[in-house]
């Protein structure tokens, strides 16, 4: 009996990758979320060649990342604004932004702070639910168990 090939493993990670693992798609959600909408202030900001911008635009929209919202008729206008989906990357971005500020780059990755609705500045960690405890790489480890959907809180 031949042996059965092993396909790429499915997982949320991979899924969520299809929609914000391009190049590019990350830093215009950052814009977005620092409050640049529209196209020149996102293309300006990312560096983004503007073909790639517009499709990248279009893909995170289209996955409900993004709303494209008209602000102008004539000529035809539009800016972006973050829905539930993107607003709930925040934590991400972060983390990618602290995780880069020590392991990739010897220049602060933006001026100023973000800072959490009880005035101090915002700085993620990840914790146990059930314990409490401060979760880092070095003490996980992989147990293949049934996945459980997690509530919304």
């Amino acid at each position: 009996m031949p042996k059965k090939e092993a396909g790429p493993r499915v997982c949320s990670m991979a899924d969520a990758l299809e929609v914000v693992g391009e190049k590019w798609s990350l830093l215009v959600v950052r814009e977005v979320f620092y409050g640049v909408r529209r196209f020149e202030g996102i293309a300006q900001n990312t560096g983004a060649p503007r073909d790639v911008l517009t499709a990248r635009l279009r893909k995170l929209s289209e996955a409900g990342v993004l709303r494209r919202v008209q602000y102008s008729e004539r000529p035809a206008r539009s800016e972006y604004h973050l829905t539930e989906a993107g607003l709930d990357l925040a934590p991400t971005l972060l983390s990618l932004l602290q995780w880069g500020r020590r392991w990739t780059s010897d220049v602060p990755a933006t001026p100023g702070a973000l800072v959490h609705d009880c005035g101090e500045p915002l700085h993620t960690v990840l914790t146990c639910r059930a314990c409490g405890r401060r979760v880092t790489g070095t003490d996980l480890s992989i147990h293949q168990i049934p996945i459980r959907p997690v509530e919304p809180r």
